[in-house]
């Protein structure tokens, strides 16, 4: 599955939900979601808005978490050296929510941010910030020590819990730090395996559960602020899905997923870590850098069976050649997700891994909708190649004019989308808020699109979004850093195709001085205070004016047209 062109990676399960025909899915939805069904959808009031939503739902995330304990001896994580059994979890989970509150008095509404690579601890310190009706914030692990002081600024956690590669980023924190590496002491303690319950606290499914930050559109990032009703909701729609599988002839088995994408991303936490919790899957995490090599024997000795990967890592995969040699036979289910994965990728994939029994789709969401707010599976894409699918059960999506009415079908517009997994809204961003969600629940996505037959396009992405390997790269945020440069009069940022990453970014500087810096010295600036993967990889340098248009825009592509392009690494 395919997610455009915002960044939502929504990993799909059971190849009835992709494979089957629109028509008879269509059909076992309508089943499934009528009056006195286990997935019965009612209109109700969220937040002062009526929305479809599932009646028979969890109200919120501690609920989920001690249902959770009937897998049992099942294993949920497995991360390096450490596997955590269903029980096992639930234990840590409440050993180091008493810990959190009694060393460090976290309670509801309080903070907690987390800054670390993808790792068992990290998902035990995301559900016993929860549990205790307090927030986690989840901090980019790729950012600069300048981009985590921001986030810190921005959040003000009563505490962190950061690994020993990033605590090396922290100058004079306003925190307690707790160290990843001391999480185990606190949560794996062995003894009585009938562990003092975990703290009881009073949620309201509208109450605030995380903050993820979005890179910003304006020059700094946005912290999308998500309800235990958001999270829930996209558990709900892994469960529908599944529902669906099994009305259609193919219920899901037992599944260990894959976990290769950060869980600061609503890709590796809400739309798998989560979920898994929700119906007694395992997530297998890949740690570190990715490396071909090392996921294809991760998946061999695991026995992985689902991967949601984004285009990069497919491509890194297949350039190992020959995959013979590696045993991939549990592997019946790879998704592509993040960003346009091209026809001829889809292709290889088909071709080599000739195991794979369910076919990607479609979908688009964004890290605001908290899921995928639609979906196409193949046979509508054979249909209508160009689309991104119909709405998901419990969304609603429309098309607007400059104006906020609702165009014609076919008629092209705004992308405007409604249901009780849109955010609550920007973390301390209230101006930002309402000129994305409106009262009535609508949020605006920035995307141009059009709708025919129940069906999705879009043409166009939000902000001249840069998707570098699965990561989004806002212009405005790497201009704001280059602009700051005392030897730059100006600059602008653009996405250039790049055959392994889909998009690099690029740069057309301005210098003040014939004698100014140099693309390496521009590169070593923007790496100071920027996340690696957005420092521009191919500059033109110039001291010519940036070219604009009649009403004054830098006219981005013009800019970077023309001789003195370089590269730095």
């Amino acid at each position: 599955m395919r997610c455009k062109p915002n960044g939502c990676l929504v990993p799909l399960e059971g190849s009835a939900v992709t494979a089957a025909d629109p028509d008879r899915r269509a059909a076992a939805e309508a089943r499934l979601t009528r009056a006195g069904e286990p997935f019965e959808v009612a209109v109700e009031d969220v937040r002062g808005a009526p929305m479809r939503v599932f009646r028979n739902r969890y109200r919120s995330l501690p609920q989920l978490l001690d249902r959770a304990r009937q897998y049992g001896a099942t294993e949920y994580l497995v991360s390096g050296a450490t596997r955590l059994t269903f029980t096992e979890h639930a234990a840590a989970v409440a050993q180091l929510a008493r810990a959190l509150r009694e060393r460090y008095g976290v309670g509801a509404g309080h903070r907690v941010a987390v800054l670390g690579a993808n790792s068992a601890e990290w998902i035990v310190a995301f559900w016993a910030t929860v549990s205790l009706g307090a927030v986690a914030v989840g901090l980019n692990s790729l950012w600069s020590a300048r981009e985590v002081a921001y986030g810190l600024a921005d959040s003000e956690p009563t505490l962190l819990v950061a690994d020993e590669r990033r605590r090396a980023l922290l100058e004079r924190p306003a925190c307690p730090v707790l160290p990843m590496e001391d999480v185990p002491r606190l949560a794996y303690a062995k003894g009585d395996p009938k562990t003092p319950p975990r703290p009881e606290t009073p949620i309201d499914e509208d109450d605030p559960a995380v903050v993820l930050y979005t890179s910003g559109t304006t020059g700094s990032p946005k912290g999308a602020l998500h309800s235990h009703r958001n999270l829930l909701a996209a558990v709900d729609f892994h469960l529908f899905n599944d529902a669906v599988a099994t009305a259609l002839g193919a219920p899901p088995k037992q599944r260990r997923f894959l976990l290769a994408t950060p869980l600061f991303h609503i890709a590796g936490l809400h739309n798998l870590a989560v979920p898994r919790l929700a119906v007694g899957d395992t997530a297998v995490l890949h740690t570190g850098r990715f490396d071909a090599d090392r996921v294809l024997e991760l998946i061999e000795r695991e026995r992985i069976t689902n991967w949601g990967a984004v285009p990069t890592m497919a491509n890194r995969l297949l350039a190992r050649g020959d995959l013979s040699r590696y045993d991939l036979s549990s592997l019946t289910t790879l998704s592509l997700n993040s960003a346009p994965s091209s026809p001829a990728l889809l292709d290889e994939v088909r071709d080599r891994l000739p195991g794979l029994a369910a076919l990607p789709g479609t979908s688009y969401g964004l890290t605001e909708s908290s899921t995928a707010a639609t979906f196409a599976g193949p046979a509508e894409l054979a249909r209508d190649p160009s689309s991104v699918g119909r709405p998901v059960v419990n969304t609603e999506v429309e098309v607007r004019d400059a104006a906020g009415a609702r165009v014609p079908d076919g008629t092209e517009g705004e992308v405007c989308l409604r249901g009780p997994q849109m955010m609550l809204g920007y973390w301390r961003a209230p101006r930002a808020t309402r000129e994305t969600l409106a009262p009535d629940g609508w949020l605006r996505t920035g995307d141009l699109g059009t709708v025919r037959n129940g069906l999705l396009r879009i043409s166009s992405r939000r902000s001249d979004l840069i998707l570098r390997g699965g990561e989004n790269v806002y212009p405005a945020e790497v201009e704001a850093v280059l602009d700051a440069h005392p030897d730059v009069a100006e600059c602008a940022v653009l996405g250039v195709p790049h055959a392994d990453l889909g998009e690099e970014v690029a740069a057309a500087v301005v210098t003040k001085h014939q004698e100014g810096p140099d693309a390496q010295r521009l590169a070593d600036y923007a790496r100071e205070r920027l996340a690696s993967y957005k420092v521009p990889t191919r500059w033109k340098l110039t001291t010519r004016p940036l070219p604009r248009n009649a009403t004054g825009k830098v006219e981005r592509h013009r800019a970077l047209r023309s001789d003195g392009q370089h590269e730095a690494t």
